[in-house]
């Protein structure tokens, strides 16, 4: 059949029944998670790219072809696995996704009395051999990245590959000795240990750091084990005080989300997809937390210090400013977002955790979250609801007092943009269709947050520095004729008069024009 990827059926799940119960699809799968707190990620199922689990999101998937029986797809994946990308195994049967792994296919042929167990050794024998041809060589880094392939993807069949596969392996590369054989099982047994202790009901976070350590290097050769790799960090972040305050600052809020999933699961229902804006944040937010914790245990403090440095944990708020009260009594979202906290934090003091770093970094994060959470309601609350000068304020500290929503902004969301995009994103998501059932105001919601990003668009465009004129006037200048030195000062031009005029005016809106920072 064809190599080229297919056009994706519009419902695949129905689509790929109907190809028969034979039916396998073998699909690429393209990078990408659903957004999701720290605590909501489960244990990796290393070798399957987890494309069929409920809720998957199935746009992420290139059909390359369908095939049947499990011999001729075993083959097929043999033959266009590339080590890079993730080509998954899909079947349909009742119209239930099912994701299969290459390993599970080779066992059935194995057990079946009818099945060529030589050919089926030969085939194999040719993809680990590519595996190590493919990657990285020098000081047998290839035999233990193809040892890690087959404990990702072949563990069902083996353990390790079988004499029949990995002998002629060995000897197609002119290296069949008993150090490397050795070397290549010890490897896959090792990463297969690993594997094996995702599912441990209990780690420590030494235990933790140490199998980032050991799986870390081979994620670079083996892309299967990045998910493995990732998820051992988060759980290491979910153990460090430091790294939960810096979540807690860079987290966008989800409320919205988190409580229309919920219902969803609830109801049965489908939730709405979360905004570009704050998955992009999310995204980012777990980047740069996952940055911090591999630099705090591989020994590069100051790398992990500059990270802490550079998104300092704001101070909790002894009281409820009254900007962010005005914001949490309008804003439902805000007040659930409040609620959900302090239920967070009510259920981690009851909690009786066998693991005393773990508990200490949940109330570092909810301590954290709770300022950074003020912080934003605060920052809202004077955008849409702007209070008027106070009569008393000396005139002198008027420009000053007006400053503090753009400083608050910038404190809350980093940047002015940064802020655009949280509101536009958290207005576009307001606005899907269907609305989800069990939201309550989300026309005022919608209004709501319309009233502060009018409010924030013109503040960014009072703080532009050059408009269609001074803009014109200075390209002017710039290309204007060097004149021969005059014993006077030139002449004023129109840009120079504009802008003598504009310092005299001095700052209308704000008092302390603080750049974009952390």
């Amino acid at each position: 059949m064809s190599e080229q990827p297919h056009p994706f059926p519009d419902d695949f799940r129905a689509w790929l029944a109907e190809r028969g119960q034979d039916a396998y699809a073998l699909v690429w799968v393209a990078g990408g998670s659903e957004p999701a707190g720290f605590e909501d990620s489960g244990a990796p199922r290393v070798g399957e790219s987890g494309i069929a689990r409920a809720g998957a999101d199935l746009t992420r998937i290139a059909l390359q072809e369908v095939t049947h029986g499990r011999a001729e797809t075993l083959r097929r994946w043999l033959q266009l696995d590339d080590g890079v990308r993730h080509l998954a195994v899909l079947t349909a049967e009742s119209g239930v996704l099912r994701e299969h792994t290459p390993g599970e296919l080779a066992a059935g042929l194995m057990r079946d009395p009818a099945g060529d167990e030589a050919r089926l050794s030969e085939q194999l024998a040719g993809w680990f051999y590519r595996r190590n041809a493919e990657a990285q060589q020098g000081l047998e880094l290839g035999w233990i990245a193809a040892a890690a392939a087959w404990a990702c993807h072949m563990r069902a069949l083996a353990g390790c590959p079988p004499p029949s596969v990995l002998t002629p392996s060995l000897q197609r590369a002119g290296e069949l000795d008993d150090p490397t054989a050795d070397l290549v099982v010890t490897t896959a047994l090792k990463v297969v240990e690993l594997i094996d202790r995702l599912e441990l009901a209990y780690r420590t976070r030494a235990e933790l750091i140490e199998d980032w350590h050991a799986v870390e290097p081979l994620a670079a050769d083996v892309p299967a084990l990045a998910p493995m790799a990732g998820w051992l960090l988060d759980q290491i972040a979910l153990r460090d005080a430091h790294a939960q305050q810096l979540r807690a600052v860079l987290e966008p809020d989800l409320t919205d989300y988190l409580r229309d999933r919920r219902a969803g699961r609830a109801l049965q229902g489908t939730a709405p997809v979360l905004d570009e804006a704050r998955a992009a944040h999310l995204a980012q937010a777990r980047e740069s937390v996952r940055a911090y914790t591999a630099a705090a245990h591989s020994g590069r403090q100051s790398e992990a210090r500059q990270l802490l440095d550079a998104f300092p944990v704001p101070a909790r708020a002894l009281s409820t400013s009254g900007p962010a009260a005005a914001w949490r009594e309008s804003s439902a979202t805000a007040q659930d977002a409040v609620d959900d906290l302090a239920a967070q934090r009510a259920a981690t003091a009851a909690e009786d955790s066998a693991d005393p770093e773990l508990l200490h970094a949940a109330t570092s994060y909810l301590a954290a979250r709770e300022a950074q959470l003020h912080l934003v309601h605060d920052a809202l609350g004077r955008l849409a609801f702007p209070a008027p000068v106070p009569r008393d304020l000396p005139e002198a500290l008027a420009p000053v007092a007006a400053a503090q929503t753009h400083s608050r902004v910038i404190e809350a969301f980093g940047t002015l943009e940064r802020a655009a995009q949280t509101l536009e994103g958290q207005i576009h998501y307001q606005l899907q269709q269907p609305v989800t059932a069990h939201r309550r105001t989300t026309g005022a919601e919608s209004d709501l947050l319309n009233r502060a990003l009018g409010a924030l668009e013109h503040a960014q465009a009072a703080d532009s520095p050059f408009d269609e004129e001074d803009i014109r006037a200075r390209l002017q200048e710039i290309t204007r004729p060097v004149a021969p030195a005059a014993a006077g000062p030139p002449a004023p031009t129109g840009h120079d008069a504009a802008h003598t005029q504009a310092l005299a005016a001095g700052p209308a809106a704000y008092g302390v024009n603080r750049g974009p920072g952390s």
